[in-house]
């Protein structure tokens, strides 16, 4: 009679265990933006390139969000769905960056890789993003083989869970 006691209290332990525990990528980038209408577009399309997917199996993350404003600037150019996945996957950076640490960028800027270089795709460096901690308060975006043009800027944190993902809304 120990013996199927003993078991029974293993196989509890092991459920108690199993449903204790969370997944190191426990964040849904979809359901994170859906709290946000002014992000609807941007949502929508991570979801329709398959970004979305992608951003959630990492454990570390930093999004990039654009506003429907911005988005329907970007949509305008009328863009194959390949290389619009191509230009959001640059809106996804490969480690982690809130608010704080994108206004305490030592050296003034930092160089980092994005969703695109991961992919393989990026030729060159195009896969990568420059930071810049410029005066004033302000932080800016650029491609990296953009010549140091810092075509965006930071505008606010969206929604931060420090060291797993940041989402922050930049300019365009």
């Amino acid at each position: 009679m120990s013996l199927p006691k003993a078991a029974t209290l293993f196989l509890l332990f092991f459920l108690l265990l199993l449903s204790s525990t969370t997944t190191s990528n426990a964040h849904n980038i979809t359901r994170l933006l859906a709290k946000y209408p002014q992000f609807s577009t941007f949502n929508h399309y991570l979801t329709t390139t398959h970004l979305a997917s992608q951003i959630n199996r990492r454990q570390t993350i930093t999004v990039l969000a654009l506003d429907n404003t911005a988005m329907s600037s970007l949509l305008a150019k009328q863009y194959s769905l390949y290389t619009l996945k191509n230009i959001l996957s640059l809106h996804v950076l490969v480690d982690y960056f809130g608010s704080k640490k994108l206004h305490r960028i030592s050296k003034r800027s930092t160089l980092t890789s994005t969703m695109f270089q991961a992919t393989g795709a990026a030729p060159g460096t195009s896969g990568y993003v420059n930071i810049t901690n410029l005066k004033g308060g302000k932080v800016g975006f650029g491609a990296e083989d953009n010549e140091g043009k810092l075509d965006a800027t930071f505008v606010k944190s969206i929604k931060e869970i420090p060291y797993n993902i940041s989402i922050v809304q930049i300019s365009h």
